[in-house]
């Protein structure tokens, strides 16, 4: 072997190039995170390092792999949660108001020879669902109100277009893990001043009739301390005349001489008679 090496070199790299490139092209490495679909000249054969659910990565499908040399080739499929992420959408709900979405959804492959069958590579699969995503999410949110975005009712929306884009999905052998929205709101421009507007009067107005209940009950409970107190000074007028005259005379000489407690009386001088009537407490009977 050695004197052939030696006596024609050339002819010896030339094949220990072929063996080395056969190697290559026969022996793969299959990454715990891929799935592989085997196709020879063009036509899936088998499936190598396949997914499936519960499943820990690193399992024996990963590691090496042989292949026949220039006949078959490997079409590598991620095993991992994908994310498919729409363009902005425009929708108009049920009350008017055109909303500007950004939304995205989840997926994995779990049957990679219909995936490959249908669309080849996990791109083709993406192309595809992108704009189902954007169909359903216009669908399902043109069914409510922009309130209901703000509310636990998104969670029924959601759960609705994932299910709508779940059967188109499981055509291609994808599976919907989950979908979100990670943003709704007005477009700027005079949509959103004018939605400000809406929602500031209506502040408004919500604030004037609280306002206006508040004194009518105000009005209401004042008017019940009136006559409950007018009660009160008539039960003891009746019980006791002498005392009731003493004790309102009493109450409007402090509001005379001393003020309401609340503002200071001017001061002002009073010249009155000793024997004047409004005195009669002072003199004694």
């Amino acid at each position: 072997m050695i004197a052939i090496v030696r006596n024609h070199p050339v002819a010896a790299a030339v094949i220990g190039f072929v063996l080395l490139l056969v190697s290559f092209t026969t022996v793969s490495i299959v990454p715990e995170t891929q799935q592989g679909v085997v196709a020879r000249f063009g036509k899936p054969v088998r499936i190598i390092n396949r997914y499936k659910e519960g499943d820990r990565f690193g399992g024996p499908g990963a590691g090496l792999a042989v292949r026949i040399p220039f006949a078959e080739n490997i079409v590598w499929i991620d095993k991992r949660v994908r994310d498919i992420d729409m363009e902005r959408q425009q929708v108009l709900s049920t009350d008017q108001l055109r909303l500007e979405v950004d939304a995205f959804a989840r997926y994995r492959v779990v049957d990679p020879l219909r995936m490959y069958i249908a669309a080849t590579s996990v791109d083709r699969v993406e192309l595809a669902l992108r704009p189902i995503l954007g169909s359903q999410l216009r669908n399902e949110l043109g069914k409510r109100p922009f309130a209901s975005l703000l509310s636990p009712e998104r969670e029924g929306a959601m759960e609705n277009i994932k299910a709508g884009l779940g059967r188109v999905a499981r055509q291609y052998g994808v599976e919907i893990v989950d979908v979100r929205i990670k943003k709704a709101d007005l477009p700027d421009g005079t949509p959103l001043q004018s939605a400000y507007a809406r929602m500031m009067t209506a502040r408004r107005q919500e604030a004037r009739s609280i306002r206006a209940e508040g004194a009518k009950r105000a009005q209401i409970i004042r008017a019940e301390a009136d006559a409950e107190a007018a009660q009160t000074y008539a039960a003891a007028f009746g019980k006791d005349p002498q005392f009731y005259d003493f004790y309102r005379a009493m109450q409007s000489y402090q509001t005379t001489f001393l003020g309401d407690g609340q503002t200071k009386p001017a001061e002002t001088n009073i010249i009155l008679s000793p024997t004047n009537e409004y005195l009669k407490e002072f003199t004694g009977r």
